[in-house]
């Protein structure tokens, strides 16, 4: 099965849930570096038998009904450990996070935790100590991360959608890389209560999935404000879609990091746009550039060791290098450092929203590039910032982001766009989305 209709069409047509997911879960390798941890067979089984059981009524109300997911392992579900790919960090919480509550009252069945870069810093996907997901169109090509197991899981269609989270691009990347759609909602819109911080005030939960649709529909259900978390916010109603003839705003300057292949996929995504009626707006992103090279290169990077430099200090072996030169590097700032970077971040947020009094989308390459596994071990630091060119400052701004397919290299790995837009213009980069997929001449979103 792949997303959320082929579920409800087993179903109505008298599939038991059992039956579905008991031949699901048995088809997964236990020992695919996908995953952290597997729920339990006989797990996955009891709450089946609870959803077998519903009545009609009680079925209609749950969109989510006997659909698997995959959970990334910085988020908690209760009875299962939490480890954020690091083995003496983990825990076993007693509650699960807000956003899997919620998923799972809507019907939806955890299969498992999976994989990710240590503590959720980097873009690579190979940062963790449980293996390496497998890029499932070349295995010798990353990943992406730091969601690598859950756009992995969707991609191979272990699941049908999977939530991840995303700093820094962690909920782009890796759908950029595995031809699905990756959500990054605005802040706050889904809560916190649960996740393992990486920068606090950045965060947030992220969907993947294989369909803009199936995307919007976990994100009506998990979307509320939270008392649980001090970040969340109310979603106010949807913003109008576009007209049949828009704009969108494009950067007047791009790098592809000397990918030629990579630059002309994105000429030929404009060019795709603008046959769904847009036109296309040349903007200064410059802006956004500046703020995207602070993200790891200013005291921003102190807030992750606020989160995790009490445990290393603690267990100063437990990280592996990348992860603890990442974290450690934040000692070097100062409070005050702090405040001018945050400033300058206010500042620069001021100048990028002109791009929105040009056009309402901003329209810009998922990634630079795309890197092999030998090449991010050869030189792990400056081609993980690469990858961050177009993801980095989307978070510091408050604004939201979709990632989706759009094109293939001649090897058959997967590239894509992504589209910018406020906070809370979800809907409208929803309705955007469905026009670039859909004026396709073959569907994109299929894995090799």
């Amino acid at each position: 099965m792949t997303g959320l209709d082929a579920y409800a069409t087993a179903y109505a047509n008298g599939a038991t849930v059992a039956a579905v997911l008991g031949a699901a879960i048995d088809a997964i390798d236990a020992t695919d570096p996908v995953w952290i941890t597997r729920t339990s067979r006989e797990r996955v089984l009891e709450r089946a038998r609870v959803l077998d059981a519903c009545t009609p009524a009680e079925r209609a109300s749950m969109p989510l009904f006997g659909v698997p997911f995959g959970v990334k392992d910085n988020i908690d579900v209760a009875g299962m450990p939490t480890t954020a790919a690091c083995p003496a960090f983990a825990y076993t919480p007693e509650r699960s996070a807000t956003v899997v509550e919620r998923l799972e009252a809507a019907g939806a069945v955890v299969f498992g935790k999976t994989n990710l870069d240590q503590f959720a810093t980097g873009l690579v996907g190979v940062r963790s100590p449980y293996g390496v997901p497998r890029n499932p169109f070349d295995a010798r090509y990353i990943p992406g991360g730091s969601s690598a197991g859950s756009a992995v899981a969707v991609a191979r269609d272990l699941v049908a959608f999977a939530l991840g989270t995303d700093t820094a691009g962690s909920g782009r990347v890796p759908a950029g890389f595995t031809a699905t759609v990756g959500l990054k909602p605005t802040f706050g819109t889904l809560s916190a209560a649960g996740v393992v911080p990486a920068c606090r005030s950045l965060d947030c939960v992220s969907i993947f999935a294989r369909s803009v649709d199936d995307a919007q529909t976990v994100l009506a259900v998990a979307a509320a404000i939270d008392a649980r978390d001090p970040f969340s916010r109310a979603t106010p109603p949807p913003v109008d879609a576009l007209p049949p003839a828009f704009r969108f705003a494009v950067p007047d300057t791009l790098t592809f990091a000397g990918d030629g292949e990579a630059e002309a996929s994105f000429a030929r995504a404009v060019a795709r746009l603008e046959a769904c009626g847009g036109s296309r707006v040349a903007v200064d992103a410059a802006a956004c550039y500046e703020a995207a090279s602070l993200l790891y290169n200013d005291a921003f990077v102190a807030e992750r060791t606020a989160a995790v430099g009490d445990f290393l200090a603690a267990h100063p072996d437990a990280l592996l290098d990348v992860t603890r030169t990442i974290v450690e590097g934040g000692r070097r700032y100062s409070a005050v450092d702090a405040f001018r970077a945050m400033y300058r971040v206010r500042a620069l947020r001021r100048d990028a929203e002109a791009i929105f009094d040009a056009a309402p989308v901003l329209v810009v390459p998922t990634s630079p590039t795309i890197y092999t596994l030998a090449e991010i071990a050869e030189e792990p630091f400056a081609r993980n910032a690469m990858l961050g060119t177009y993801t980095n400052f989307v978070n510091f701004f408050d604004w939201c982001a979709l990632a989706i397919p759009s094109d293939r290299y001649a090897n058959g790995v997967p590239i894509g766009i992504t589209l910018i837009a406020p906070a809370f213009h979800e809907a409208r980069l929803a309705d955007l989305g469905r026009r670039f997929i859909g004026s396709a001449p073959e569907d994109p979103v299929r894995s090799g």
